[in-house]
């Protein structure tokens, strides 16, 4: 056996343990870095369902998570699983999300709040949007859910109303009113509900068109056309962007006035009326920072929409051959010229 003497240290090194230890440490080096890797993977994976596809909106909520101090890929994690609209998936993808064992699921649309409950009653879900949490089964009451289930709703009992209002307004003398709406979406019902009642004290005729896909949208407005009505009702649901793209432009088409979304107006539909959902987003992220840090959704309050915005495209108005009121303008939140 070769010893190697060193004098500095007074001690004996064999050189055969020498290069065990060097080999050992360069074995651990991966060892670590796979370590610090785990260790960032053990930050906590929000899940994030939508029945549609609203990437503008979950851009503010993971904003206003990064406002909060979570730091994607090092304090926080996002795991999205988007319908597009094709709702019969909500399911599948609810318990793919789920086998990642996510700490919070945010949902998108009442129906993606029901795939998710079906799959798990254990994991906190947060809605960003949808229609009343009690009616639906979701919770208890507003002020004390009890579940897991906690969050915003995007819809109040006079929502529909309003915007009726607003549409008869832009429309004087409105007497027949297509509503088309996707007849899968559980969350559209209660906008139909409020619709008929509301319709029938205004004496309005309604035409109701239920669609389920693309070549039922087109058809729907066909048969308004055919039916002389005076405008086209959209209640919210989970749209892909696409879709909102494809009723302005129906609605171009057939010269037909429109109350829609948002996103709808944006691409060319006249008008529409209702919360402000990016704030509704933004107000979510609130609420998986309390979950993360120990809160129960149960004992967390749902919360209804505070903010609220009209907005009026009166390039599409001019094309048409509608003159929006003045009074209808000067409420305007946004106009598109």
């Amino acid at each position: 056996m070769v010893y190697k003497f060193c004098i500095k240290e007074g001690i004996l090194i064999d050189r055969r343990q020498v290069l065990l230890v060097m080999a050992a440490l360069s074995l651990a080096a991966p060892r670590v870095r796979n370590a610090n890797a785990q260790r960032l993977d053990t930050s906590p994976l929000v899940g994030l369902l939508d029945a549609g596809e609203r990437l503008s909106w979950w851009a503010v909520f993971r904003q206003e998570m990064a406002r909060l101090g979570y730091v994607e890929g090092r304090s926080i994690r996002y795991e999205g699983r988007f319908a597009r609209d094709r709702l019969d998936q909500l399911d599948v993808i609810s318990r793919d999300l789920v086998r990642l064992a996510p700490a919070v699921i945010v949902t998108a649309a009442t129906v993606a709040a029901q795939a998710a409950r079906r799959v798990t009653d254990r994991i906190p879900i947060v809605t960003a949007t949808g229609v009343d949490h009690v009616s639906m089964g979701f919770a208890a009451s507003l002020a004390r859910p009890g579940g897991n289930v906690t969050g915003l709703t995007s819809a109040n009992s006079d929502l529909t109303e309003k915007r009726l209002e607003i549409l008869r307004e832009v429309v004087p003398g409105m007497s027949r009113l297509a509503v088309i709406w996707q007849a899968d979406n559980v969350g559209s019902t209660t906008s139909i509900r409020d619709l008929e009642r509301a319709t029938s004290s205004y004496k309005i005729t309604l035409l109701n068109h239920g669609v389920r896909t693309r070549d039922e949208i087109t058809g729907a407005f066909g048969a308004a056309k055919r039916e002389h009505a005076d405008a086209v009702f959209i209640p919210p649901g989970p749209l892909a962007e696409d879709e909102h793209v494809l009723f302005a432009q129906l609605a171009l088409k057939h010269r037909t006035a429109m109350l829609a979304s948002s996103a709808a107006v944006e691409s060319g539909a006249l008008v529409s009326y209702g919360p402000n959902y990016p704030d509704l987003f933004r107000r979510a992220a609130t609420y998986v920072d309390k979950i993360l840090k120990g809160a129960k959704p149960g004992d967390l309050a749902i919360e209804q929409p505070t903010t609220f915005e009209t907005i009026i495209n009166l390039k599409t108005a001019r094309l048409i051959g509608i003159k929006v009121p003045q009074s209808v303008l000067i409420r305007a939140d946004r106009i598109i010229e």
